[in-house]
């Protein structure tokens, strides 16, 4: 079994992270596997719906620790590739002409809530948090950026980019992230069941059709923002306040700016 589980039940397959004992932390071989899956479902006719979610009791928690270390030596070529490697992985969700529900079954952070904003309904456990953490580490969440701003809008994006705060599911509804709030995974898994029943009540073709019409019509094209949003974060991670922050972060003690 590999990093990205694929289950198939009738017409709709559930997409699972499945690194479980590293809170399904992204690593580039899980970036690119789930971008690889993405695409592929997208062309495949016998699929109606598609359920994007973690395996144990995480969602995804962000960067891996040994690729955030790795990341530290890195050279802005290659924190450039980077960059757009994670922007390309959240825009394959994104553009995916299936509904996709998120069923997020724990915490949600960094990259991990650009997959999150990437869905089209998202269903979240009540015990889950959320965190744009990215400016506590000095860096910024610029390749999720387009897709979290489209989802939760400028305003709330000012508050969460510049705290790193973490934030509860019920916060997560009110600016737009999650639809809906289940009790237990019990509850989790009903829910999610019952948005599947009403997306099978339309034609697959209009739902692509009006997956595209709201990305022509209400937001300018996110590809145009690949190579800015890459561009940003490879200058972060370079930067004193980056490197401090992976540093820090790495070796579990508090950055300069907060002495």
């Amino acid at each position: 079994m590999g990093v990205v589980e694929v289950r198939q039940d009738g017409v709709v397959v559930t997409v699972a992270l499945n690194r479980p004992e590293n809170h399904n932390a992204m690593t580039p071989k899980m970036i690119g596997a789930l971008t690889a899956v993405f695409h592929q479902l997208s062309a495949r006719d016998d699929v109606r719906a598609v359920v994007l979610t973690g395996n144990g009791r995480s969602f995804c928690a962000g960067a891996d620790l040994n690729s955030m270390r790795a990341a530290a030596d890195f050279s802005y070529d290659e924190n450039l590739a980077d960059g757009q490697a994670i922007f390309d992985m959240v825009q394959a969700v994104d553009n995916c002409p299936k509904p996709v529900i998120g069923r997020v079954n724990g915490a949600a952070i960094g990259g991990g809530v650009g997959l999150v904003a990437a869905c089209d309904i998202v269903v979240a456990v009540e015990r889950a948090k959320f965190a744009f953490s990215e400016a506590r580490l000095g860096i910024v969440p610029a390749v999720i950026s387009p897709f979290v701003l489209a989802k939760i809008g400028v305003g709330n994006g000012r508050e969460l980019f510049l705290t790193g705060e973490r934030f509860n599911a019920q916060h997560a509804r009110q600016i737009g992230l999650v639809h809906h709030i289940a009790a237990d995974e019990a509850a989790l898994d009903a829910k999610v069941n019952e948005r599947i029943e009403q997306l099978l009540m339309a034609a697959p073709g209009a739902q692509a059709a009006a997956k595209e019409l709201i990305r022509t019509v209400a937001y300018q094209p996110k590809a145009d923002m690949r190579h800015y949003t890459a561009n940003l974060i490879a200058q972060r991670r370079a930067s004193d306040d980056g490197r401090e922050g992976m540093s820090s972060f790495l070796e579990k003690r508090p950055p300069n700016w907060r002495e």
